[in-house]
């Protein structure tokens, strides 16, 4: 089964690409994988801090993470996986992708600030000729009429 793969983050933009890899998986017969990546600078603290603030963004990732879930199990008929990995963001992303042949697409969500679409867009797409899998882009101010409409 080929899988989608969204990361999880607290941008406003993830929501959107939750939504769309969720609706095409359902719609393709695919799965859903959600990556959420916990930066390396968050722990350098003692060792016991580290570890306790370490646990903690793990439930933080584990309580947002069922938001989505439970809206693909009820709406979409999806069980998504969750993937919790350490370190830098684009390379966690690809070893991801590296290690999980399954995964067929990575699903971004673009900002629609004037900042830009955001730093994992702006690197990954620079990278996306070299890739083994492709990358899909939705617009984060996208609305849920036009998702749909469109997956």
């Amino acid at each position: 089964m080929r899988k989608f793969l969204v990361i999880l983050d607290d941008s406003r933009e993830c929501l959107n690409a939750m939504r769309f890899a969720a609706m095409r998986a359902a719609r393709t017969g695919g799965g859903v994988s959600i990556l959420s990546i916990i930066p390396p600078d968050e722990f350098n603290h003692w060792i016991g801090v580290g570890e306790m603030m370490r646990e903690e963004a793990r439930e933080r990732i584990e309580v947002h993470y069922e938001v989505f879930a439970k809206w693909m199990r009820d709406r979409q008929g999806i069980e998504p996986e969750l993937i919790i990995r350490e370190g830098q963001a684009v390379d966690e992303i690809m070893a991801q992708v590296r290690e999980d042949e399954s995964i067929g697409v990575l699903v971004l969500g673009a900002g629609s600030d004037k900042k830009g679409p955001g730093p994992l867009v702006t690197h990954l797409s620079r990278m996306a000729g070299g890739l083994p899998i492709p990358i899909t882009i939705v617009p984060g101010d996208l609305s849920k009429e036009k998702l749909e409409a469109i997956t």
